[in-house]
């Protein structure tokens, strides 16, 4: 007996899912206090705004070697707002970037093993998922702030 298998999720299903969680990550910054963004922290945890900029160094840069085949090494130094509007004016325009190069890479490369900042070598696909538990990761850490300075975040289900 042959099975075939069948895809679970398409490229644009995923792509799809990813900016449905940026949008809701980007509702998250909205919601911050713009000191409380850069300042607050939890048992010596960083200040929210630090993982933001970790997430923003992350996706659009990673997609953009992976797409180019370009092994540069990460660097969270290149970014460094001192307001919140900067952070939501580069957020969105790495939204672009990540749309831009995340529809270059075809079915076959998502397969394929690719090098991450010189670190990190997994099969695309796998990179991806990565970009994505990180987000929440941080975006959960993000909640944690806000309930902590009494600010009810956005829910979690609603990522339009």
């Amino acid at each position: 007996m042959t099975t075939t298998a069948k895809q679970f999720i398409s490229a644009d299903q995923l792509l799809e899912h990813w900016q449905g969680h940026r949008n809701l990550t980007r509702r998250v910054i909205e919601v911050f206090p713009e000191k409380e963004l850069f300042e607050f922290s939890v048992q010596g945890m960083r200040p929210f705004s630090t993982m933001v900029v970790e997430l923003i160094s992350i996706a659009g840069p990673a997609l953009k070697g992976i797409v180019e085949q370009q092994i540069t090494e990460f660097s969270e130094e290149v970014f460094q707002p001192k307001t919140k509007e900067e952070i939501l004016a580069r957020w969105d325009a790495e939204t672009e970037v990540i749309n831009h190069y995340f529809n270059q890479i075809s079915e076959e490369k998502f397969q394929e093993t690719f090098n991450l900042f010189g670190q990190y070598e997994f099969p695309v696909y796998q990179n991806i998922l990565y970009f994505i538990d990180n987000e929440i990761h941080h975006r959960a850490q993000g909640y944690t702030y806000l309930r902590s300075l009494g600010i009810v975040p956005p829910f979690f289900w609603e990522r339009f």
